[in-house]
Parts: C-alpha cells; structure tokens; sequence
C-alpha cells in the first residue's frame, strides 16, 4: 500500500513539474488545490481531467497547476469566482449555510458507492438543484461525492451508540455536524486535510471521512479504530468549477468539447477513482492492526432514530429558497435506485 501512495505522489509530483502548457496553448486555466498530491482527488481525477481537456481541445486549453493553493479551502469558492485562480474543487460543506441544496445528498445512508451517488447527484444538479444558481459567479463543471462517510478515531472501537458519547470528531459539513451531534459526539468543522495535525496534536479524538482517507490523508498513524456504517453516516458534495471570465475566453468550439468531458461523465469518472481509493484504503487498514468494527443492525437502527429529523429539518430550510425539498430527495433516491440496479 505504502508503494502504491509512493507511485501516485511520484506520478503527481511529475506532473506538478512537467506540466507546463504547450506553446500554441491560446487559454491557460490556473489550477489550485488544497489537497496533498498523492490525494485520488489531485492525482486521479483533476489531473487527468485537466490532461483530457488539453486533449480535446488539441492544446488550445491547458491546465497550469500551481505551486499551492491560492486560499483555505473554505475559501476556494470565492478564490475562484475573483479570478485568483482559474479551476478548483470545492466542498460545499466547508461554508456552512452557503449551499444548502447541495446538502440533499449529505444526509445518511444514502448509498454505498460513490459513483453511484455522483451519477445520481449531477443528474438531480441538472435536473432540479441548477436552476437556484447556488453556484452564481463561477462555472460548474461538475458535482459529485465521495464515498460513504465512517468514523475513524484513536479513543476506542465504537459499537453501540453510547459509545459516540464524548467523543471530539473532526467533520467537513453542516449536515455531517447535525450527524454528529445527533449520535452524541462533538463536531469540529475543520477541512480533511487537517485531520493528521488535529488527531496527532489531540486537538480531536477522530474524524469522520470515507474509505481511502487512511492512505489519502496519511491516517495510519494516528487513528486506532473504525466503525463501517453501511450507506454511510454522511455523504459530501463537491464541485468542479471554474472562472467565468476565463472560461469566455474559450472557444465556444473548445468549451463544447470540454462540456462532454464533464458534467455526469465527470461525476461518473470522480466516482469510480474514489470507489477504487475507498478499496485500497479499506485494505489498508485491513493490513495495519487497525481495530474494525461493522456497525450492527442496533447500531445502524440506533443511528437512524437519532438521526430521524434531519431530513424533515433540510426539507423546512430549503422551503424558504422555494425549493420541494421532498420531491428532491425522491428524485434522487429514485436515481440512485435504478444507477444500484444497473
């Protein structure tokens, strides 16, 4: 596993310093991220994106990944839309209260794949959620998730519901922080790519995040335990967007190009990396003596009694945007449905 993290930060780390767009390049998009480069977002999904998009362009677009992130993640929406740099991703989370469509497909046990829920994600984006412009300013390239959500911490196993009591999690979202609070633990919002300082500084006890973050986010270390809850706790949206004076500057030829390599083909590709990322990490932890527990049918009924509201309190919030929040959730429950079947 260690050398398969060591190829990915050296194929990374390659294209950080090959990669400089090719002369006749007419439109460079300044790429920034907040994510180490060995992480499956950068290396096997941005990247290659960026490349797919220089080839279907035949090198009139470019990416040009900088040397580091233009702002803190939290920021990142904001970064991109003013032009500080050009393409990034977000986590809608991270602002909390900014994006509260987007947190339809945050709430729990939605599904157990992250291509599935991506899929199912854009097409709901497309269908229902676009139309309320959450992402005015910027240009959506695509939406999408990452795995099912689970709890890794270094306190101890979690097997029953009271042993979430008095725990410090480290969380991503306003959803994910009801979850928490919900299940008893304490929810610190601070971006993943935190997680190693937090946990190894005792700041808080675990985080909660999918699968592949153990190798990811170099986790290894520093978390003792792990309870799998099957459809997970959570869910994260993620955005792929761009700066609109930028993206005018290219061809409408080249633009229609890059729309076919994004939006549900996007979310489909994002989904399948961090399917096969969630893998690996399970294996990983699998082959470190870390402690694993499987949620029992109590745990998971427990969760789900705890956790009862919080779709009803998204449906009350999301009235006030003029939003049918029901209907929402049916719609994308319905395409996560048949994507489970297929």
């Amino acid at each position: 596993m260690k050398n398969h993290r060591h190829v990915l930060l050296a194929t990374a780390l390659s294209a950080l310093l090959a990669w400089a767009p090719p002369a006749m390049s007419q439109v460079v998009l300044d790429l920034s991220s907040w994510v180490p480069a060995a992480h499956p977002l950068v290396a096997e999904m941005t990247l290659p994106y960026c490349k797919d998009i220089e080839a279907v362009t035949q090198g009139r677009v470019a990416c040009r990944v900088l040397p580091k992130a233009v702002s803190s993640p939290p920021g990142t929406f904001d970064a991109i839309r003013d032009g500080v740099a050009d393409i990034s991703f977000i986590v809608q989370g991270y602002t909390p209260g900014r994006f509260p469509l987007a947190e339809s497909v945050e709430l729990p046990f939605m599904a157990d794949s992250a291509e599935v829920m991506s899929v199912a994600y854009q097409r709901i984006y497309d269908r229902l959620l676009s139309r309320f412009d959450e992402h005015k300013g910027v240009i959506t390239l695509g939406v999408f998730t990452h795995g099912p959500g689970q709890v890794y911490n270094s306190r101890r196993p979690i097997a029953t519901i009271k042993d979430f009591e008095g725990l410090k999690l480290r969380i991503a979202s306003g959803v994910v922080s009801d979850v928490t609070k919900a299940v008893g633990a304490s929810a610190v919002l601070k971006p993943a790519s935190e997680s190693y300082e937090l946990i190894s500084a005792g700041v808080v006890d675990g985080t909660m995040l999918p699968k592949e973050s153990p190798v990811g986010l170099n986790l290894m270390r520093v978390i003792k335990h792990v309870t799998y809850v099957p459809g997970g706790l959570y869910n994260v949206s993620f955005a792929l967007i761009a700066n609109p004076k930028k993206w005018a500057q290219i061809s409408p030829a080249d633009r229609d190009a890059i729309a076919k390599i994004s939006g549900e083909a996007l979310a489909r590709r994002f989904g399948k990396v961090w399917d096969a990322a969630d893998t690996r990490g399970q294996r990983a932890v699998s082959e470190n003596n870390i402690q694993v527990m499987n949620a029992s049918p109590q745990l998971v009924a427990d969760i789900k009694a705890r956790t009862a509201g919080l779709e009803q309190a998204w449906v009350d919030k999301v009235k006030t945007k003029g939003a049918d929040g029901k209907a929402i959730l049916e719609a994308l429950r319905g395409e996560i449905a048949t994507l489970q079947k297929n």
